[in-house]
C-alpha cells in the first residue's frame, strides 16, 4: 500500500524540482525528505527524478506517476471531506466536473440556483477540468456529474451521457469593421481576413473542423492569433485584431466593441453533455442529474 505521506512529499519536490525548496514549504529537513523520495522510488522500482550537482529534474515516468499521484491525494481529500460532512450529519453533497462553456451557456448556473432551493444546506463543489480529467474522475467516483464539450468515448462501459446543449457559433467583428453592417456575409467576403481562434481544449479538433469548414465554403482563413477562452477572443477582436467565431450564448453584450453575425452556410456550433457513472445509489445525484437534463437545449 502506498504511502501518503510520501506521495505528498513526492507531489512537493516534483513541482518545486527542489529538495531545498519542497523541505521548507513541507516544514521537515531535507534530510528526511530526500530518504522518504528515495524509499518511494525503492518501493516502486521506479526512477522519479533525475539527479545531478546541478539540479534535479523529473524523469518522463514521474511524471505519469505525478498526474496519477495528484488525482489520488485530490480523490483523498475529497473522501475525507465528504466524511466530515456525513459526520456533522449532513446528507452528503455534489462534485461537479464542468468545463467554462457550461458557464457560458448558463446550463451550470440554472441548474445550481435550482438545486440551491430546493436543497438549501447541500455542499457543492465544483471543478473546472478537461474533458479527458472529468471522465476519469466519473470513473474514479471523485465527481457525480461532468459538464463537457464532447461525448463520452465510443464503447465506454463505465459512463453514460446526453446532450443537453447545442449553442451556434456566429462571427464576431469589431465595431466599424467594413463587413459589420452588410446585409449577408458570403465566404469571399472573409478571403484574406486575419482571424482569431479560440483555444480547442474543450472541443477537441475544433480547429481542425473549421479550417476543413472554411476550405469546403471557398476561403482559407488567415489565423493570426489564437486566444484561451472566447472572452479574451472577443477582447481581441474588438481592439481590431481579427475575426472570430464566438458561441451565440455569450453575445455581443459582453463587449460592446464587437459585432456578432450568423453565419448559414458555415453552421457550426459547440455542443455540451451531461456525463455520469452508470453506477450510482445517492438520490442526490439522480435529482441534479434530472435537473440539468430538464433543461436541455437540444
Amino acid at each position: 500500500m502506498l504511502d501518503f505521506r510520501q506521495l505528498r512529499y513526492f507531489v512537493a519536490v516534483a513541482e518545486l524540482e527542489h529538495v531545498g525548496k519542497a523541505a521548507e514549504q513541507l516544514h521537515i529537513s531535507q534530510s528526511p525528505l530526500s530518504r522518504q523520495i528515495a524509499q518511494l522510488e525503492e518501493r516502486l522500482g521506479l526512477q522519479l527524478f533525475e539527479r545531478s550537482q546541478q539540479r534535479l529534474r523529473i524523469t518522463s515516468d514521474g511524471r505519469t506517476f505525478l498526474y496519477e499521484a495528484k488525482a489520488l491525494l485530490k480523490h483523498a481529500e475529497r473522501l475525507e471531506s465528504l466524511g466530515r460532512r456525513l459526520g456533522r450529519g449532513e446528507t452528503g453533497g455534489l462534485c461537479i466536473g464542468y468545463v467554462s462553456h457550461a458557464i457560458h451557456a448558463g446550463v451550470l448556473p440554472k441548474a445550481l440556483r435550482q438545486v440551491r432551493e430546493e436543497r438549501p444546506g447541500i455542499h457543492i463543489a465544483l471543478y473546472n477540468l478537461t474533458a479527458q480529467e472529468q471522465f476519469e474522475g466519473l470513473r474514479q467516483r471523485s465527481l457525480d456529474i461532468a459538464l463537457v464539450c464532447e461525448p463520452i468515448p465510443a464503447g465506454d462501459l463505465d459512463l453514460l451521457a446526453i446532450p443537453v446543449f447545442q449553442d451556434p457559433l456566429y462571427l464576431a467583428l469589431p465595431i466599424g469593421h467594413p463587413l459589420a453592417d452588410k446585409a449577408q456575409i458570403a465566404p469571399g467576403d472573409l478571403h484574406e481576413q486575419d482571424w482569431i481562434m479560440v483555444d480547442g481544449h474543450a472541443t477537441p479538433n475544433r480547429r481542425e473542423r473549421f479550417m476543413a469548414r472554411c476550405v469546403e465554403a471557398g476561403f482559407i482563413p488567415q489565423i493570426r492569433l489564437e486566444a484561451a477562452e472566447p472572452l479574451s477572443a472577443l477582447g481581441l477582436v474588438s481592439a481590431g485584431l481579427g475575426l472570430a467565431l464566438i458561441q451565440q450564448s455569450i453575445g455581443a453584450g459582453s463587449n460592446p466593441e464587437v459585432v456578432l453575425r450568423e453565419l448559414p452556410w458555415l453552421q457550426q456550433s459547440i455542443g455540451l453533455w451531461a456525463a455520469w457513472h452508470r453506477v450510482d445509489l445517492r438520490p442526490i445525484v439522480s435529482e441534479f442529474r434530472q435537473i440539468v437534463l430538464a433543461g436541455a437545449e437540444y
